[in-house]
C-alpha cells in the first residue's frame, strides 16, 4: 500500500513514538545510562507529557493535513514550528509537575534533555517526511514513465536543466500525462552533468545530443530554455534538427506570468518548433504603447483587411480602442474570419466589414463618403509574381489604378495619413508585381507635395506565413512525402514574421511626416534552401533521403536575391534602429501621370502589352523575356 494511502492516525502515532523515542534517547544520554528510581519517574511523566503535547500540537496546527509530496518550503516550515512549541509546552508542562510532585531534581538537566529530544525529534520527522516523498515520487515516476508499456514514441529529452524543465518534469509527475516519457536532459553546465532533476539524469552539453537521442532511442525534443539568446537557440535546435525527432518549444515563465496562466495551460502552450524559431536572429519587440495613441479614437480602414497583412494589421490597431475600424475586401471569406475573431475579442469594438474593389472608384467614393476614416492602411494588391507575370494588366490594373483610387479618394475627403503597405520587389523590380508596386510608392510621393493628407509608404521583404509564402507551400509537399521545390540552389530572401512586420508598419506608419518611403531592417538574408532543409527536418524526416529537394529554376520574373533600397535613394535614421527612410526620387509629375492616363487607356485592349509603358516610369524595370 502507497503510503499516501495510510490513514492519518497511523501517522500520528509514528510521530508520537518518535518523540517518545527521542525523549528516552536524550535523558540516556544526558544522565550517562545510569538512571535511579527518583529520576525514572521524572522519565516517565517526561514521556507521557512528550506523546501527548506532540499529539495535541501536530494535530492542532493541522500538520496532518499537508500532503507532503506537494509540500513546499512553507509547509517544512510549519512542520519545524510545531515541533518547536510542542517542545516547549512539554518542557514547560514537565518542569510544573515535576515541581508539584516534588520530583524536580536539576533545571539545567531538564533543559538539556528536552533541548536534546527536541533536535532528535526534529532530525527523524525530517527523515520520515523524506521518506514519504521519496516513496510517492518514486511511484508516480513509476506509473508515470511505464504508463507508455514500452512504447518508445514517447521516449524524450530536455534541453535545458533550468526552471522550465523542473516544472515540465514536475507537472508531468504529478498528473501522469503520458504523452512525455523522460529519458534524459541536456544542458551546457558542466556542473550539472552526472546529477538528476526530479529523477532525470543530466546527461551532457549540446554536442552530445545526437549521441544520446540514439542512445536513449529518443523520439521527442523539447527545448526548455525560454529565455535562451536567439543565435543560441537556433544553434542548438540546428543540432535537434539532425536528430530526426520532433523538436518542441516551451513558452516563456514571463508569458506564463503576464498572461497570469496556471502551470497546466504553461505546458499545454508547448509547441512545435516552427521555422521562425530558426530565423537566426531575436524577434523584434516594439513597444507600440508609445507610438499608438495616434490610433486611439480615430476612424482607421484597412484595405485588404482579410488578407495575412491586413488582418494582422486589424488585430493590432482593434487593440488600441480605434473610435471605428473598417475592414474593406474584395474576398469575403477571409472578411468573416477576421470579423468573427475580432468580435470575440473586442466585443466593445466599432467594427465595420465591407465587401468590395480598389479597382471600383464609385464603390470607394462612397465608403470613404460614408465612413470618412482618419487613417488608411492600403494592404490590398496582387502580390504573386508568376501569376502576375501571366497576367500584367490586370496587376496594373489592381495594383496601380486600385492604389490611385483610394489615393484619390483620401486626398478628397481629407484623410489625415495614408500608409501604402510595399515590398522590396519594388527595388530595381525583375517582374510586373514588383514594377506595380514602385509605381504605388510614386503615386504616394506625388500625391504628398500637394495634398492635405500625410502619403507614405513602408517597404519590407518576405513575411513568414503569410499568402503566397514559400512556408505554407513546403509544408504541403512534405505532409504528400515531397519533394520540395526550391527553384535555385542560391537563392535568398529576407524574412519577418508577419506581427513583427505589422508592428513595424504601425510604428512607421506613428512618426510619419509625409511623403517618406519607410524601409524596414529585415535582419539577415536566409536561403531558401536551408530553409527548407531545416523544414523537412523540422518535420522527423531527412533531407534528400525520406524528402527530396529538386531545383525548378527560377520562376518568371524571379531574382536569386531582393533588394530593400534603390541606388539612388539614400538612408536615413529614425528613432527606431529598425526603421530607415528613403530619401526621395526626383521624378517629372507630369510626364509621370501623363503616361498613367495612357495606360489606363491602353488597358482596356486585354492584348495590349503593358510592360512598355511600365518601363517609361520605372527605368529600372527589367522586362523579362
Amino acid at each position: 500500500m502507497r503510503i499516501t494511502k495510510w490513514k492519518p492516525y497511523i501517522l500520528r502515532i509514528f510521530d508520537v513514538l518518535i518523540a517518545v523515542i527521542s525523549f528516552v534517547f536524550s535523558c540516556l544520554l544526558i544522565n550517562t545510562i545510569h538512571i535511579s528510581l527518583d529520576e525514572l519517574y521524572v522519565v516517565l511523566f517526561g514521556i507521557a507529557i512528550q506523546a501527548i503535547s506532540y499529539a495535541v500540537v501536530l494535530y492542532v496546527l493541522n500538520i496532518y493535513k499537508i500532503m507532503w509530496y506537494y509540500a513546499t518550503l512553507q509547509e517544512i516550515m510549519k512542520l519545524m514550528m510545531a515541533l518547536f512549541f510542542s517542545q516547549m509546552i512539554s518542557y514547560v508542562i514537565h518542569i510544573a509537575v515535576c515541581i508539584s510532585l516534588g520530583r524536580i531534581f536539576s533545571i539545567g538537566d531538564y533543559l538539556k534533555m528536552h533541548i536534546s529530544a527536541g533536535l532528535i525529534t526534529a532530525v527523524l520527522v525530517c527523515i520520515s517526511r523524506t521518506i514519504i516523498y521519496y516513496v510517492e515520487h518514486r511511484n508516480k515516476r513509476v506509473m508515470v514513465f511505464s504508463s507508455g508499456q514500452g512504447n518508445d514514441e514517447n521516449n524524450t529529452m530536455i534541453i535545458g536543466a533550468g526552471d522550465a524543465c523542473d516544472l515540465l518534469i514536475s507537472h508531468v509527475q504529478k498528473y501522469k500525462d503520458n504523452i512525455y516519457d523522460f529519458k534524459c536532459i541536456i544542458d551546457d553546465n558542466p556542473l550539472k552533468h552526472g546529477m538528476f532533476l526530479n529523477g532525470v539524469r543530466i546527461v551532457g552539453n549540446r554536442y552530445t545530443i545526437e549521441a544520446n537521442a540514439k542512445k536513449y532511442n529518443i523520439k521527442k525534443i523539447i527545448f526548455a530554455i525560454p529565455s535562451c539568446p536567439q543565435n543560441e537557440k537556433v544553434s542548438i535546435l540546428d543540432i535537434c534538427a539532425k536528430t530526426g525527432c520532433i523538436v518542441k518549444t516551451m513558452p516563456s515563465l514571463n508569458q506564463m506570468m503576464d498572461n497570469s496562466a496556471d502551470v497546466d495551460e504553461y505546458v499545454r502552450q508547448i509547441r512545435d518548433v516552427e521555422i521562425e524559431d530558426l530565423l537566426g536572429r531575436d524577434s523584434i519587440r516594439i513597444d507600440l504603447d508609445s507610438v499608438m495613441n495616434y490610433v486611439s479614437g480615430k476612424v482607421v480602414m484597412v484595405t485588404g483587411g482579410g488578407g495575412s497583412i491586413g488582418s494582422e494589421l486589424c488585430r493590432q490597431i482593434a487593440a488600441y480602442n480605434p473610435k471605428q475600424l473598417i475592414i474593406f475586401d474584395i474576398y469575403e471569406n477571409n472578411a468573416y474570419d477576421i470579423q468573427l475573431e475580432l468580435k470575440h475579442k473586442f466585443p466593445m469594438l466599432d467594427l465595420v466589414v465591407l465587401i468590395g474593389s480598389v479597382r471600383d472608384n464609385k464603390r470607394m467614393d462612397m465608403v470613404f463618403e460614408k465612413y470618412r476614416p482618419e487613417i488608411v492602411y492600403h494592404a490590398a494588391a496582387h502580390k504573386h509574381v508568376p501569376l502576375m507575370e501571366d497576367s500584367p494588366n490586370e496587376a496594373i490594373k489592381n495594383n496601380v489604378f486600385g492604389t490611385l483610387n483610394v489615393v484619390q479618394m483620401s486626398d478628397k475627403y481629407q484623410v489625415k495619413r495614408f500608409v501604402l503597405i510595399s515590398t522590396d520587389k519594388a527595388v530595381n523590380p525583375t517582374n510586373i508585381m514588383g514594377a506595380s508596386k514602385r509605381i504605388c510608392e510614386m503615386l504616394v510621393q506625388a500625391f504628398d507635395k500637394y495634398s492635405k493628407t500625410e502619403f507614405v509608404a513602408v517597404r519590407f521583404g518576405n513575411v513568414l506565413g503569410s499568402n503566397g509564402s514559400v512556408i505554407p507551400l513546403f509544408k504541403k509537399q512534405i505532409k504528400s512525402g515531397g519533394p520540395i521545390t526550391v527553384t535555385h540552389p542560391d537563392i535568398i530572401r529576407y524574412f519577418m514574421t508577419i506581427p513583427e512586420a505589422v508592428s513595424l508598419v504601425l510604428q512607421a506608419g506613428a512618426s510619419a511626416k509625409g511623403g517618406e518611403i519607410f524601409v524596414l531592417d529585415m535582419g539577415m538574408p536566409v536561403r531558401i534552401l536551408e530553409l527548407a532543409e531545416n523544414l523537412i527536418r523540422l518535420s522527423g524526416f531527412e533531407p534528400y533521403k525520406d524528402i527530396d529537394i529538386v531545383f525548378t529554376g527560377l520562376r518568371p520574373g524571379e531574382k536569386l536575391y531582393e533588394e530593400l533600397l534603390m541606388s539612388e535613394e539614400g538612408l536615413e535614421s529614425t528613432d527606431n534602429e529598425l526603421i530607415h527612410i528613403g530619401k526621395p526620387i526626383d521624378m517629372n509629375d507630369e510626364f509621370f501621370f501623363g503616361v498613367l492616363h495612357e495606360m489606363r487607356q491602353c488597358m482596356k485592349d486585354d492584348t495590349f502589352d503593358i510592360r512598355s509603358l511600365v518601363k517609361q516610369i520605372v527605368p529600372t524595370y527589367i522586362i523579362q523575356k
